[in-house]
């Protein structure tokens, strides 16, 4: 007998499947029934991927590797290190097409325990074409679908997304991308929630929520690519030009993007380090970057972290100063991303990569300073961002004019490195749990990994020729405080308010 054979007979003892057959394909790439949890195969066309459950099947919370978590768990931890890990050492993608062809964990542990992982792992090699399934995935040539519609607000975070749209960067990667310029976070989550749109500009923190349901339905949505780091400032009007010190801000009015945004998070951790309660010290609302400006010169605001342009159209017009960038509260944070709803990267790989390749391609081609003038005319037209060149040209030089009489050079004020690092992820959820919009208990490093496809990036950064990150935890300070991603619960006991 084949050994193959041999070995599918006992996997046919255990499994009740048997070996593939021509009328009956190894893997179905439509989705099922879905068990109760499930873990997201890092392989884009896996049917499991972009299951996103809270509890494991005993009904309990499925914990994180956080050294911090509560020991009661580590049964079910176990548990699910076993079902979904069969072999730290073996190949991904075979591990990718195991768990396809046997989504249930429990199914996949009678195998490992009846073949061992190598054996299963060497069945699956031998009898499925992964490789041609990846090669595909990369194929420059095939996307599935060549017109993609990406919705986008008209801010400098998506200038990698401008820039690959208005100089040909999807048109090579075989794609006719319309880009539809929108005026707020909460339209294009609705439309991307809906199914109207495959891929958006989202700020860092959506992908997280609505893939767990946080402030709409649940909806898997995947972080392709940042598009942008730093970029956002902290604007006063300039009747508060004596107010530096935000120990002073009681009282005042701040509007910030969306709830679920960088500024957002970073507004509040910058007045809570001062002493202020964000909750109740000042006001915080909610409102579309276009208007952070009329607002402000008009009195119904205060301040505004916000992204740019508009901070230094604030100080263009006259009325606004630049009291801190966000860089000074955390220097390379995450802003906004391409984001794509997990169905697209499973059913369409090919557009999946051709549309992430594009944008990594775009902020690769904006990081450096020396791109950056011959780049202001294309943002600044009237068919993306429609502001004075002047203003475009000084976030981007980082050669700015402050509001209060001074010229600063700053190169770095906005940047753009698109790997999404899965510890800013995780830095992001603990401080949604810090200020209550999430209540649950909280898989910090399984949600980040799941949300946040770093593998995915870091292969097309690898094909593409670019450099790729050299640690995967990168040390992160945020108002001068080390951010280990390890132990997010040991970080929010330690922060003065004690939140956690």
């Amino acid at each position: 007998m084949h050994k193959a054979c041999a070995i599918w007979q006992r996997v046919d003892k255990v499994s009740n499947i048997g070996p593939p057959h021509p009328m009956r394909p190894a893997v179905s790439l439509t989705r099922g029934p879905t068990p109760p949890w499930h873990e997201t195969c890092s392989f884009p066309s896996c049917p499991t991927r972009g299951e996103r459950p809270m509890t494991c099947d005993t009904g309990r919370p499925y914990p994180d590797p956080d050294p911090q978590r509560p020991q009661g768990h580590d049964a079910c931890h176990k548990s699910h290190i076993g079902a979904h890990a069969p072999h730290a050492g073996a190949d991904p993608v075979a591990e990718s097409v195991l768990r396809a062809l046997y989504p249930h964990s429990g199914m996949r542990r009678a195998l490992l325990k009846s073949l061992g992982a190598q054996g299963l792992l060497a069945v699956v090699a031998s009898l499925f074409p992964y490789r041609a399934a990846e090669a595909m995935l990369w194929d420059r040539t095939a996307p599935e679908h060549k017109h993609v519609r990406i919705a986008y607000l008209p801010i400098m975070c998506a200038t990698p997304l401008i820039m690959a749209h208005a100089h040909g960067g999807f048109a090579r990667e075989g794609l006719a991308v319309t880009l539809e310029k929108t005026t707020s976070w909460a339209i294009v989550r609705d439309r991307l929630a809906a199914g109207r749109l495959q891929v958006a500009h989202l700020l860092a923190p959506m992908p997280l929520t609505m893939s767990m349901g946080v402030g709409s339905p649940r909806v898997g949505v995947d972080c392709a690519a940042l598009q942008n780091i730093n970029g956002q400032a902290i604007t006063l009007h300039l009747r508060h030009r004596n107010r530096r010190d935000p120990r002073t801000w009681k009282g005042m009015r701040f509007a910030i993007p969306f709830d679920y945004s960088i500024h957002n998070l970073l507004l509040r951790y910058y007045i809570a380090h001062y002493g202020l309660d964000p909750s109740r010290d000042v006001t915080l609302r909610v409102m579309p970057p276009p208007d952070m400006v009329a607002n402000l010169r008009a009195g119904n605001i205060d301040g505004f972290l916000g992204p740019e342009p508009f901070n230094q159209r604030a100080v263009y017009d006259g009325f606004g100063y630049i009291h801190t960038l966000s860089l000074d509260i955390w220097d390379g944070h995450p802003c906004c991303s391409l984001s794509v709803r997990s169905d697209l990267v499973r059913e369409a790989p090919g557009t999946f990569a051709a549309v992430t390749r594009a944008l990594i391609a775009a902020a690769e081609f904006a990081h450096p300073a020396a791109n950056r003038p011959g780049m202001v005319a294309t943002l600044a037209s009237s068919r993306y961002l429609n502001q004075p060149a002047t203003v475009v040209n000084q976030v981007l030089t980082g050669r700015f004019a402050d509001g209060l009489g001074h010229v600063r050079d700053v190169p770095d004020r906005i940047d753009f490195a698109p790997y999404p690092y899965p510890a800013m992820a995780v830095w992001i959820l603990s401080q949604l749990k810090r200020w209550g919009y999430v209540h649950r208990h909280l898989r910090y490093q399984d949600i980040a990994r799941q949300v946040y496809l770093a593998a995915d990036a870091a292969r097309m950064l690898r094909a593409q020729g670019y450099a790729q990150p050299a640690s995967q935890a990168p040390d992160f300070r945020i108002m001068g405080r080390t951010f280990d991603p390890a132990r997010p619960r040991a970080y929010l006991a330690s922060l003065a308010d004690g939140r956690r």
